[in-house]
């Protein structure tokens, strides 16, 4: 059985200056957008479509950043092969409101202040994915702590 989700680092520019978007899940720690595909979705679509729900932001696909892989029991499926893509998105549109049921807050943040935040309080396996994504926008946070 396989499951594919995908998600994004979404990141808008104020005047000039770079901001990257993190969420708090419902869990309280720091994270990603992301969700399931849907039948007849691309993956892209799918990450696109679940920032909107989780966050309320409009985005487009700037790059691909990287792909986590991993397997959990699900109770009735059995042994489920995860797969979660994550691009790179720029907010083009649409209003920061987060999706209460889903998650606890959504927040804009300077990339530094991000990185921060995801080494104190996110999952171990977003680290790669948010540095991606701050590596592509031309920040280098390799070995920072």
């Amino acid at each position: 059985m396989k499951e594919i989700s995908a998600g994004g680092v979404v990141f808008r520019k104020v005047n000039g200056a770079l901001q990257v978007q993190l969420i708090q899940d419902r869990y309280g720690k720091i994270s990603l957008p992301k969700g399931k595909m849907e039948p007849g979705e691309t993956i892209e679509q799918t990450a696109l479509r679940e920032i909107v729900e989780e966050t309320g932001m409009e985005g487009v696909i700037v790059s691909p950043i990287d792909q986590i892989k991993y397997k959990y029991n699900h109770e009735s499926k059995g042994l489920v092969d995860k797969e979660v893509h994550y691009y790179l998105v720029e907010a083009v549109g649409g209003k920061l409101q987060a999706q209460v049921e889903e998650i606890r807050g959504v927040e804009w943040f300077e990339p530094m202040e991000a990185w921060r935040r995801q080494k104190q309080s996110g999952y171990n396996n977003n680290d790669r994915i948010l540095a991606g994504a701050l590596r592509l926008l031309g920040l280098n946070v390799n070995g920072s702590h």
